[in-house]
């Protein structure tokens, strides 16, 4: 079994967990400390690493988990979740195409996030990570037929929600 190294094989997984906490949670502030979380207690953790199989997966499980941990909190506490999912780019700098295109890209994202967690979730991993059905699974903790209508009842939902305006 290969020796596991967190500079080699965990840190390069922050970008990936970054996007999987804030498509869960909607928030750039929650979902870095969502990642620093996750980081922290693979690195408490590490004794323990030689019996991990796949670490990306591992990982990855660890980020959904806490990041679900913070939503349903911050739920309970009736927080607006009006919170802007990343920052827009000054509009005076951008041509007609690049505004159209972020602009549908937003309209996306905006279906995307009304969505169930679930959905949200396998769409992130699957359509942005380009995760496998097994690893999907893996991580969410369910059964690969399960990952694929789930999937199939997302992206309908947004090719329905998108056609409609």
């Amino acid at each position: 079994m290969k020796e596991i190294s967190f500079k080699n094989d965990v840190l390069p997984l922050k970008d990936k967990l970054f996007r999987l906490a804030l498509r869960i949670t909607s928030n750039r502030e929650e979902a870095e400390d969502i990642v620093q979380d996750t980081l922290i207690k693979l690195w408490n953790q590490r004794d323990e690493w030689s019996a991990i199989q796949n670490m990306e997966t591992y990982a990855m499980t660890i980020c959904r988990n806490l990041a679900i941990d913070v939503t349903e909190k911050r739920e309970r506490q009736n927080i607006s979740l009006n919170e802007a999912i990343h920052d827009r780019p000054d509009n005076s700098q951008i041509q007609d195409e690049k505004l159209i295109r972020q602009q549908q890209i937003d309209k996306i994202q905006a279906v995307i996030q009304q969505l169930p967690e679930k959905q949200r979730t396998i769409i992130q991993l699957r359509d942005i990570e380009e995760k496998s059905y097994q690893e999907i699974a893996d991580i969410m903790g369910i059964n690969i037929s399960d990952v694929k209508v789930n999937l199939f009842r997302a992206r309908q939902t947004v090719k329905v929600k998108i056609n409609k305006s």
